[in-house]
């Protein structure tokens, strides 16, 4: 843990603004508006203080604080016990399944894995439970350093604290340190103090130097306050640290760890080694740091030294540097035999069980060459990291474990394990290396063939479906002979990666290879190319014939994050037959149990199918929710095959808005297959027929039958607007066969008005019924009611005209769907009829907040204050406060006319 900076820390001077800032985030905590930041800056710049300084006016606030410790930064959740460890005891208050989400990520729970996003919503619980009771203060010092596990809850709380009394700060090093990604979370940047600022330090603390030596300290410190003190501390001492400013261009961390590194050197040589022997810990274990160092011959009046030479202290028996610094130069100033002994005394005094993870590491720190045992050890605490969720500190246990291992194949086996686990946490370019180092490592085919499985996997996700299908067709013909059942699996995932990347041409190669090795899955790849393929027709009963022996499929696998890939990739296959449902409910399971593992190289891509099954089943706002967090992990983990998939869902959700500008920013980086159905749909929504036709004509063209199918009555439209019903016949024809073929009634529905738009306008009444009878896809449904309205309308049969398009304006309402909407409306005027009750409120909902929104809907639907709180984390008061805004904004005043009003879904 690090603690408080150097008690000789001045006044804040020159950061009158910031600290203005911390002061106002505070005054909203103290009246229910919660905050979050990040500060960032430089080591010395003055983050630890200003945080300081939050805690010290935080008033009766409840402060929570702590530091994260490069030593702990591969040991899952330790930065989340270190900060919450003082109210763990009201674990128990939260709801039963966040409760247990929380312990077992503590290691304090018993049974099954940890659930990372149980546990991410067990911590916004805990700390909405504590701010109900008084103002919350979390303070993290040093947060480059958190293990990922901790830094994902705790960001995961800061995004969403808006509604509670709490204030989550953390202060994070932005050069020379991990990042620490914070995306969502505003930041407040520390620069250099001004010139003024910074001589008032140097007259506060160095008045006695001369005036030449302190403009000289002046310019070495670059108005870095902690330099400043450091550095006139050292002229004044005649330390060597005093001469660091004749070496051009060195860091300014570099020159205040020279100048630590000096007032260390001065130190007896047993008070330099305790000094060595609490850096090589990291953790601020008093008990744990005197025993060690006895072993090296120090003893308490060393500690005693160092502490008076302001180097460590003391916060509630808790040993710390003063400064992180001091820390990197008590440990890498020391010579590498004295480290190495100080791992090993370190290691020799973490006997106990409870200790084991810290013990392994200590040991592997102090190795200098191979050896089992200790990889062995390091292995067990990989398995450990596992369960608790942490596929980062599992990639990190076997990687080290891989370094220390004397076996050529047991090498390679740990760097393989280290690959699945880095690729598993999102970490592509490191899982991709390590992969490589494990293909030169193994001698075993089918050890090879999973090293392959794994590069080609990040090969995928890189947009590489090429690069993928080599690499697995290769490793295939490798195993064929001796293992044609895992040689038939490898070349079905080679199809299916191709197929969804768009690569016809790798599909059909992978097909061909199976048949030619006489693998016995060789159908199912045939199966699987026809499908990605074929015509309409050949494709949607070759993929139907795959569907129907799904438990047969080879996309199942022993190793969990790859059989969930394959679960995602099943449910993209049903939602290629319009099975929206199905596809929703098996993309939402591999959602939940990715979040669960934190499998989140899987997680995009499951997300990328549950936000297409929503938007097709009409939840919208749940797409948008789905495809937006998809996009961001993508981002953040450089896996740009999904990145465009989730673009072009978006783009859709955007175009569907008529939202222009955004539709046409998201397209540009959406996957070329999907851009121009967005664009598309927006040039129709917005009456550019003939646009429309364009862009859905180039897309028909390039797109595989079944990629494209669904885009195919948008291009029937286009064309019989566009008075052009002849380019459409042979769409239509596509259309109505996988319609009639997959027996889906939304879509038979949307294949009789496409055929009702060409001609035959007696089948609108049909399609209405039909999408009546299956209750989905609500936008199509609007449509088809649209069009039959301005069909009706025209042929002078307004009554029956007006019911279909009052309709179709709420549902359009509800969507967000404005440029349908507002063309509905024209058509429902043109009839002669103004707009319902109901559609005027549809049309006053969109004044609401989003979070009045789903209040209001939870209210609809008969829930009480209590009950929408605990659903949404808030207190029954607040739940009533927003009620109270949103009555006037809907025209009502009470709960039972909010009740008659269409809001929509109230999940």
């Amino acid at each position: 843990m690090t603690l408080s900076p150097l008690s000789t820390t001045p006044p804040l001077l020159g950061r009158a603004g910031e600290l203005a800032t911390l002061d106002r985030l505070l005054g909203d905590v103290r009246h229910g508006r919660g905050h979050a930041l990040v500060v960032r800056g430089e080591a010395g710049i003055g983050k630890s203080a200003l945080l300081r300084h939050a805690r010290d006016t935080a008033g009766d606030a409840l402060v929570l604080h702590g530091g994260a410790v490069e030593a702990e930064a591969h040991l899952p959740f330790a930065g989340l016990h270190l900060l919450l460890h003082p109210v763990l005891h009201r674990i128990g208050e939260l709801p039963a399944e966040q409760a247990s989400a929380l312990r077992r990520a503590l290691g304090t729970g018993t049974g099954g894995r940890a659930d990372r996003f149980g546990t991410n919503l067990a911590v916004l619980g805990l700390l909405a439970l504590l701010a109900r009771e008084r103002p919350v203060l979390c303070s993290l010092d040093d947060a480059h350093w958190l293990d990922r596990a901790s830094a994902e809850a705790l960001l995961f709380a800061a995004r969403r604290i808006g509604e509670h009394r709490a204030l989550l700060l953390f202060a994070a090093r932005d050069v020379h340190a991990p990042p620490f990604p914070s995306a969502g979370v505003p930041e407040l940047r520390l620069s250099g103090l001004e010139p003024a600022a910074a001589e008032e330090l140097l007259v506060l603390h160095a008045g006695d130097l001369p005036r030449h030596l302190r403009e000289e300290v002046a310019a070495e410190a670059r108005g870095n306050p902690l330099a400043l003190i450091e550095l006139s501390a050292a002229h004044r001492e005649g330390r060597a640290g005093s001469r660091l400013g004749g070496i051009p261009g060195l860091p300014t961390q570099s020159r205040i760890q020279h100048s630590f590194a000096d007032r260390i050197a001065g130190l007896p040589e047993s008070a330099a080694t305790l000094l060595l022997v609490a850096a090589a810990d990291g953790t601020c274990d008093t008990g744990t740091v005197l025993d060690a160092a006895t072993l090296l011959g120090c003893s308490i009046e060393d500690l005693r030294t160092a502490e008076l030479e302001q180097l460590i202290m003391f916060t509630d028996n808790c040993i710390g540097f003063r400064h992180p610094l001091i820390r990197a130069a008590a440990y890498q100033s020391a010579p590498v035999a004295r480290r190495l002994a100080a791992h090993r005394a370190l290691a020799e005094v973490l006997d106990s069980e409870d200790n084991a993870d810290r013990r392994a590491w200590q040991l592997a720190a102090a190795s200098t060459g191979p050896d089992e045992h200790v990889a062995r050890a390091l292995e067990d605490t990989a398995q450990r990291a596992r369960a608790r969720g942490g596929y980062v500190a599992v990639a990190d246990a076997y990687e080290r474990a891989a370094a220390l291992s004397p076996a050529q194949d047991e090498r390679g086996r740990r760097l393989t394990a280290a690959a699945r686990a880095a690729a598993d946490a999102g970490q592509l370019e490191r899982a991709c290396e390590l992969a490589l180092q494990a293909t030169t490592q193994l001698s075993d085919p089918v050890a090879q063939a999973w090293a392959a499985m794994i590069h080609a996997t990040l090969s995928e996700d890189h947009g590489n479906a090429r690069e993928a299908h080599r690499i697995l067709a290769r490793t295939a013909g490798s195993v064929a002979a001796r293992e044609p059942s895992l040689a038939g699996k490898l070349l079905f995932w080679a199809a299916a990666s191709a197929w969804s990347a768009g690569e016809p041409d790798a599909t059909r190669a992978a097909s061909a290879l199976a048949e030619e090795l006489g693998l016995p899955d060789a159908p199912l790849v045939r199966r699987l190319a026809t499908a990605a393929t074929a015509g309409v027709a050949e494709a949607t009963s070759a993929l139907r014939s795959l569907l129907d022996e799904q438990d047969e499929l080879p996309l199942h696998c022993t190793d969990q994050p790859l059989a969930l890939r394959g679960q995602a990739e099943l449910a993209r296959l049903h939602l290629l037959l319009g099975d929206d449902l199905t596809a929703h409910d098996l993309a939402a399971g591999v959602a939940a149990d990715a979040r669960a593992q934190t499998a989140d190289g899987v997680l995009p891509h499951a997300l990328a199918v549950l936000a297409e099954a929503r938007l097709q089943l009409g939840d919208h706002e749940a797409a948008l929710a789905d495809a937006s967090e998809g996009r961001r992990i993508a981002e953040d983990i450089g896996q740009r095959r999904s990145l465009g998939t989730l673009a072009g869902t978006l783009a859709r959700l955007a175009a569907i808005e008529g939202a222009e500008q955004r539709t046409g920013t998201l397209a540009a980086v959406a996957d070329p297959a999907l851009a121009p159905a967005a664009l598309g749909l927006l040039d129709l929504g917005l009456g550019r027929h003939e646009a429309a036709l364009d862009r859905l004509t180039s897309l028909a063209g390039e797109a595989g039958p079944l990629d494209s199918v669904r885009v195919l009555p948008d291009l029937v439209e286009a064309a019989a607007r566009a008075r052009q019903p002849q380019r459409a016949s042979a769409w239509l024809a596509d259309y109505v066969c996988w319609a009639e073929r997959t027996g889906r009634p939304g879509a038979l529905a949307v294949a009789l008005r496409s055929r009702a738009l060409l001609g035959e306008p007696e089948l609108f009444e049909r399609a209405v019924e039909l999408h009546a009878a299956d209750g989905g896809q609500p936008f199509e449904r609007a449509r088809t009611e649209l069009l039959y309205g301005e069909w009706l309308r025209r042929a002078r049969r307004p009554a029956r005209a007006r019911a279909l398009l009052r309709s179709a304006v709420a549902q359009f309402d509800r969507l967000g769907a404005t440029p349908w909407a507002e063309r509905a409306r024209t058509e429902l005027r043109a009839s002669g009829e103004s707009l319902t009750t109901a559609a005027s409120a549809a049309r006053a909902a969109e004044r609401l907040t989003p979070q009045e929104r789903r209040i209001a809907r939870l209210a609809a639907a008969g829930l009480s204050n209590r009950e929408i709180g605990s659903r949404l984390f808030l207190s029954p008061r607040t739940v009533g406060y927003h009620l109270y805004k949103a009555y006037p904004k809907l025209g009502v005043a009470s709960r039972g006319e909010l009740a008659k009003l269409e809001l929509g879904e109230s999940g």
